[in-house]
């Protein structure tokens, strides 16, 4: 369920890019506050319509959520250079608000098969 993707938002992010994590915690920022709407909502409302579609094909081809915490983090690291200038979680919520543009597929395949954007 839920607690589960949270689990794995948190393990990834900490894991794959710790200076967002321990910067963000440093500025008493909860990352997961950010990702827990989009990973709730599938993104539903977040990314564009096309996008959304394209993200319920992937997780319907893999036959599992997961995919919603790793695209979770692949934005993070998408907006690594901006979030290490946040302070306050004001910030990083103005820097995260709008993914509409997003396009998830470039994104995923930038961030699982090249390694990301480090």
């Amino acid at each position: 369920g839920i607690l589960n993707l949270c689990v794995i938002f948190e393990s990834l992010l900490q894991s794959e890019h710790p200076e967002i994590f321990y910067h963000l915690r440093e500025n008493n920022v909860q990352p997961l506050k950010i990702a827990f709407k989009w990973m709730m909502f599938a993104f539903s409302g977040y990314l564009g319509p096309e996008e959304v579609l394209l993200l319920w094909d992937k997780v319907m081809a893999y036959n599992s959520l997961e995919i919603l915490p790793i695209l979770a983090v692949a934005i993070f690291s998408f907006r690594k250079d901006n979030l290490m200038q946040a302070k306050t979680f004001q910030n990083v919520e103005r820097i995260m608000a709008d993914i509409s543009q997003l396009q998830i597929t470039p994104l995923l395949q930038s961030y699982l098969f090249t390694g990301g954007f480090k």
